[in-house]
């Protein structure tokens, strides 16, 4: 959204904002309820947030790219803040944490487990104050780019509501699909974030980077069951109260494997959390589950309401009470640090096609800083509709035939169980592909990844037209 906005404020013109599900409400930013990155608060500065970008991702971030993160995402945080999104207040200036892998109090947010809605809600008003400049169009999922004479000219999409197939020309195109955690059965993500950006990327001539670091986050709630509670909400009351990650024994373990504790608060970045847990696991130490127990039960029952008393309600009813009962998490998937491979124009190197956010490789190198994610969102999508406004500007495509293009959406093939060859994907991919990988697993996957392509065929299944074809959306995003 912040793509078309900062397009439309440019003088793109006519800007198509489109999204598989709901504008707004079906991505990652709307499920992302913690905080935001940036360096507004006093004596901090951009500088020193690209330090702990660049620490944290181990030495193989684009340093280009991740400075224009840290500078350009501290204007938004501000922008959005006169667009009254409404950040919470201390004092004269923001409320801020410090999130693990900062060295200073930084992370804004809107309320507690509330940022990501507040943030896509302001965004929606935006877009309905730029006007008639941006047209929304959901339940349209994009299945290929049209290139023409080199350049890519629009794209295909099928209508998801209605069951026809859509051609869109466009003078500057922007990927803006998120990331690929559905790729694997826990995750923390929506059901729109398949990779399907880096396929049609790829496709089109973009090249892709860092594929291989997916970001787990490490306390992902494994245990008892939670009703209507997102699995990763545990981050904050670690490092705000000092939540205590103990092994089968009752021992805290970060320290074993690299970690640090200061003063009872957890520091260690999400990569490092990630192993300790999965280590101890390892070494038969684990929750009955297979994750590690967090506790809060050291902390006084005062401390723990006032700091959560609506979250500590919400647990009661599902019958957790955390002044006393510890809960069982593990790694889940929550981000891909990989993606297409852009310059600090958001150009993808195959004219008039742009990327921007969580679908663009090499910002956060291997391990992705606490409350980046969002801040990438809206500087990269800032700086990504300001070129695309131009490219646009600049002339119009020497032509657009998506004939071709079209003949998938327009084939039917048999009926097959596309939800089954879902669930071996993402079984394979948590078996052989999660945060600790071997050549023989590896090779295992692959050798699965053929043996699904080959049974996914060369068509969709049922006929063309279907509205809400779950079957056939699922065969487009395995393609």
């Amino acid at each position: 959204m912040y793509a078309a906005i900062e397009a439309a404020r440019h003088g793109a013109g006519r800007v198509l904002l489109l999204d598989r599900s709901l504008i707004g409400r079906g991505g990652a930013t709307v499920m992302a309820q913690m905080t935001v990155a940036a360096s507004v608060g006093p004596g901090d500065t951009p500088g020193f947030h690209l330090a702990d970008t660049l620490a944290a991702g181990r030495g193989l971030c684009d340093e280009a790219l991740s400075a224009l993160l840290c500078e350009e995402g501290r204007d938004c945080i501000l922008e959005m803040d006169a667009w009254k999104v409404g950040w919470a207040r201390a004092g004269n200036g923001f409320a801020q944490v410090q999130a693990p892998g900062h060295d200073r109090p930084r992370c804004v947010y809107v309320d507690f487990l509330n940022t990501g809605p507040a943030v896509s809600r302001t965004l929606r008003a935006q877009v309905q104050r730029v006007g008639d400049a941006i047209r929304r169009v959901g339940e349209l999922a994009v299945t290929d780019l049209v290139v023409q004479g080199g350049e890519v000219t629009g794209a295909v999409a099928l209508d998801v509501a209605r069951g026809g197939v859509v051609t869109i020309a466009a003078g500057a195109t922007i990927i803006a699909t998120g990331g690929l955690t559905r790729l694997y059965a826990r995750n923390s993500a929506s059901a729109n974030m398949s990779g399907d950006g880096y396929a049609l990327a790829l496709r089109a001539g973009a090249r892709l980077m860092d594929m291989e670091f997916v970001q787990f986050f490490p306390i992902g709630h494994l245990a008892p069951r939670l009703v209507g509670m997102d699995p990763i909400m545990w981050d904050p009351f670690r490092y705000k109260l000092g939540g205590r990650l103990l092994n089968a024994a009752g021992e805290e373990f970060t320290e074993r494997w690299g970690g640090g504790v200061e003063a009872g608060g957890y520091t260690v970045t999400r990569d490092l959390a990630t192993y300790a847990i999965t280590k101890e696991v390892e070494a038969g130490r684990g929750s009955p589950h297979g994750g590690a127990w967090l506790s809060f039960s050291h902390l006084p029952a005062a401390t723990l309401r006032a700091a959560f008393g609506p979250v500590i309600d919400k647990l009661a009813a599902n019958g957790i009470d955390l002044t006393r009962d510890a809960v069982e998490v593990s790694p889940i998937a929550h981000y891909h640090m990989g993606g297409v491979r852009v310059d600090t124009r958001m150009r993808t190197g195959v004219p008039r096609l742009l990327a921007a956010g969580e679908a663009v490789g090499g910002a956060n190198g291997a391990n992705r800083l606490s409350g980046n994610a969002i801040t990438e969102a809206f500087a990269f999508g800032r700086v990504a509709g300001r070129e695309a406004a131009r490219i646009a500007a600049a002339g119009a495509p020497r032509g657009f035939d998506a004939g071709s293009a079209t003949a998938l959406l327009s084939s039917s093939g048999p009926a097959r169980n596309t939800a089954a060859l879902v669930a071996r994907l993402q079984a394979v991919m948590a078996r052989d592909v999660g945060p600790f990988r071997t050549a023989s697993g590896l090779a295992r996957a692959a050798s699965v990844l053929a043996e699904l392509r080959a049974e996914l065929g060369e068509a969709p299944p049922g006929a063309p037209g279907a509205a809400h074809d779950l079957a056939r959306l699922d065969w487009l995003d395995l393609r």
